[in-house]
């Protein structure tokens, strides 16, 4: 049974140096059909995998406020009209520090929204000037500010580390000024230099002076020995949180549950398939005029996958894999499937089990990429 749902909005005003998801910048763009043909994609989809009950909905992009008021609050109204809240809805929408007007913020809130994800990254005005961000440190305390009395107390902030020049100390820094926010989740990702970005040209002409791997490990452990001392729990890899506010939405995927996708580019794991979406705007659009769903790739999964993706999924949470889970859901016993990877990863002290969770050591979280490797084709 399908219980979230992925929404994209590729549109943004900027495009930063390091990101390489779909996204197109906003001027010129048909915002207008794209929304209509969103709806119609949504409609399409759930005539073939009917909805029930939501317990989560994730807007993301691209900068889905980057619309203006009129095109959110008719965004708003495509997702309400055909996504039944559940009784607990977590609700989220990603946004920049400095263009979220109070009257966005409005409509987000009447529409239902109730999580705020901020793409922060750092508190360095430098640094956000070099990483081709827009706002500024200030933007992110009177967005911050406003959310609140808007009524928004689930805002999330995410913060990269190992950015070009960064130092350790410029990175303790950004850190006291996001618990100073006062708000109860945080994202903390590495630096990844993905092909086809500015920050990947200048990597090649060797013009892109980054922290380095020992750097950007202390980085990591620093994030996560502040986190623990300021109150956050890390659940996930990337991910801290005050109790009871975990990104419940993130947590469908690490558990590897169904979740549908939808517009441009977007992913969706829906009754055994993994889909992906056909990313240009103008080619998604024409698609689903001519009343097709927009899907570029389509993957049934195998159950050997299923098992392996159950995995390495499933290690990103801090707590790990549940052993009587697994058994339940595919009546085998993991220690047993996988002793060979598990007991080399015990040995090298990269994952620790204990009566019934299988999970990453702190020195695994490091490595987290060659612990999941090793579940990869291994069935």
């Amino acid at each position: 049974m399908v219980k979230a749902a992925y929404l994209h909005i590729p549109f943004c005003e900027h495009i930063c140096h390091y990101c390489d998801f779909n996204k197109v910048f906003l001027k010129g763009q048909p915002v207008d059909d794209y929304l209509a043909a969103m709806k119609q994609e949504i409609e399409l989809a759930l005539k073939m995998d009917p909805v029930e009950k939501l317990d989560t909905i994730f807007v993301g992009g691209g900068t889905p406020t980057s619309l203006n008021e009129r095109q959110l609050a008719r965004f708003c109204g495509i997702i309400r009209q055909h996504f039944p809240a559940g009784p607990n809805l977590e609700f989220t929408f990603e946004a920049n520090p400095g263009d979220l007007s109070q009257e966005k913020l409005q409509i987000l809130k009447d529409a239902g929204v109730n999580r705020i994800s901020l793409g922060v990254q750092t508190f360095n005005d430098e640094l956000l000037k070099k990483i081709g961000r827009v706002h500024r440190a200030k933007d992110v305390f009177r967005t911050i500010e406003i959310a609140k009395k808007t009524g928004f107390d689930n805002i999330s902030v995410d913060l990269i580390f190992s950015l070009p020049t960064q130092t350790i100390a410029d990175f303790k820094d950004s850190l006291e000024k996001a618990f100073s926010l006062e708000i109860p989740h945080f994202s903390a990702y590495s630096l990844i230099i993905e092909p086809k970005t500015v920050f990947y040209n200048l990597m090649r002409k060797g013009q892109l002076q980054t922290p380095g791997e020992d750097i950007e490990a202390q980085m990591y452990e620093l994030v996560m020995e502040e986190m623990e001392k300021h109150g956050f729990h890390q659940y996930e890899i990337s991910n801290f949180s005050r109790p009871g506010f975990e990104s419940r939405h993130n947590v469908t995927y690490w558990n590897n549950e169904y979740y549908y996708g939808f517009g441009a580019g977007a992913h969706g794991y829906v009754n055994g398939y993994r889909r992906s979406n056909i990313g240009p705007v103008n080619k998604y659009i024409e698609t689903v005029k001519q009343g097709s769903l927009p899907i570029l790739e389509e993957h049934q999964v195998t159950r050997a996958e299923q098992m392996e993706e159950e995995m390495f999924l499933g290690l990103r949470k801090t707590k790990g894999i549940s052993i009587s889970r697994f058994q339940e859901k595919f009546s085998e016993n993991p220690l047993q499937l996988f002793h060979n990877e598990i007991d080399e990863l015990i040995r090298k002290q990269w994952i620790e089990v204990n009566e019934d969770n299988i999970y990453l050591t702190k020195t695994g979280r490091l490595l987290g990429n060659e612990v999941f490797q090793a579940f990869i084709g291994t069935i």
